[in-house]
């Protein structure tokens, strides 16, 4: 598993943090994440193009790619206090499927083992299978649950009469007793798949799904407490799974099975943040960014930003666990509060109640 820099394009990292070489074990040893990409769309059953999501994830970004990324809301430099390193591309011919699997099993298997995050840039929603099974060969099978955000449930028997493709790979973690099926949480599910058979089945393994009318009634976040509750009842970490398709395609084009009516970029960033400041993450994937369908990057951009929010929740929580005490500062607090002077801001328990436009 040496490492094998960018398969498509120039070998960049995740916005220039160092690289490392999966073969060489004892560099593994301080590391805290590890970037890999899964440069893989021979599973997609429309639109191609996301082997070029990886690259795309890693480079879109308009500041430099200095290895830092100070973040807002939290008060954390995911970057720079955590150890964060990449790994490159996994080597994923699409002609040899069950080879590039495996390649990508073992990579994200050899970080989860280091005990390391492993953070995989897809690449369709095939590298599920390969990615959660990685996790539980560390964890232990069954010991791993999933918050799969997602506009399809990806739970078919076969796809074109493969059992490998992106419409499958949540069945093949469950028929395979990676990830138990009462441990499988899905939000964001809409449009007209799966048919009643494969709902039958999910709901004969005890599945969860979230469909957006559901959530859009009761309320996103009341969605998440409820998954949540679920994840971590059982089970010793976490893999968060992101479909960018999620996403309301008008925000999130460049896609390759785009489905309108899905969550806006802001609710999955804040959800993806608190998937991370609230559950133990075993893992993650963005999945199923195809540059070629993108308009001005806005998906890649997106991309970009769901791994930052996902790798500063997690920042933050490991900070808040340590002996002294919490480190970062809560969402939702005046940005500028406790900076500078001794002058409190409008709105504050000490400035007082906000000034009226009305």
């Amino acid at each position: 598993m040496t490492r094998e820099g960018g398969m498509y394009g120039p070998d960049i990292t995740f916005l220039g943090v160092p690289r490392v070489d999966l073969g060489d074990g004892p560099s593994l040893s301080h590391v805290d994440v590890v970037v890999i990409g899964a440069p893989y769309d021979a599973g997609t059953s429309h639109r191609p193009g996301a082997r070029f999501g990886p690259q795309a994830a890693r480079a879109t970004d308009y500041l430099a790619h200095d290895g830092s990324r100070p973040h807002l809301a939290l008060g954390v430099d995911p970057l720079r206090q955590l150890h964060v390193v990449d790994a490159g591309d996994v080597e994923m011919p699409g002609v040899d499927s069950e080879a590039s699997l495996h390649r990508l099993e073992d990579a994200v298997a050899a970080v989860a083992g280091a005990g390391a995050l492993p953070v995989v840039l897809g690449g369709d929603h095939t590298i599920a299978w390969p990615d959660v099974t990685g996790v539980a060969r560390h964890l232990g099978m069954g010991r791993v649950s999933v918050v799969h955000f997602d506009a399809h449930a990806d739970t078919g028997d076969t796809q074109f009469g493969s059992l490998i493709g992106h419409g499958t790979p949540m069945r093949r973690l469950i028929e395979s007793g990676a990830v138990r099926g009462d441990r499988f949480l899905q939000i964001g599910l809409r449009g007209y798949w799966p048919e009643p058979e494969t709902l039958d089945w999910m709901a004969d393994q005890g599945m969860r799904s979230f469909e957006m009318t559901e959530i859009v009634g009761r309320g996103l976040d009341d969605c998440l407490d409820e998954a949540f509750g679920i994840a971590t009842d059982g089970c010793d970490g976490v893999f968060l799974s992101v479909d960018v398709d999620v996403v309301d395609p008008r925000m999130a084009p460049g896609t390759g099975t785009p489905e309108p009516g899905g969550l806006t970029a802001r609710q999955l960033l804040d959800a993806v943040r608190r998937c991370a400041l609230e559950l133990p993450l075993a893992g993650m994937d963005v999945v199923e960014l195809s540059p070629p369908y993108d308009h001005a990057e806005v998906t890649a951009y997106l991309a970009n930003r769901v791994v930052l929010e996902a790798l500063s929740g997690h920042c933050a929580r490991r900070l808040d666990a340590g002996a002294q005490g919490p480190r970062s500062r809560a969402p939702g607090r005046p940005l500028l509060e406790g900076r500078g002077g001794a002058r409190s801001l409008p709105g504050t328990a000490a400035g007082g109640r906000a000034r009226s436009r009305g």
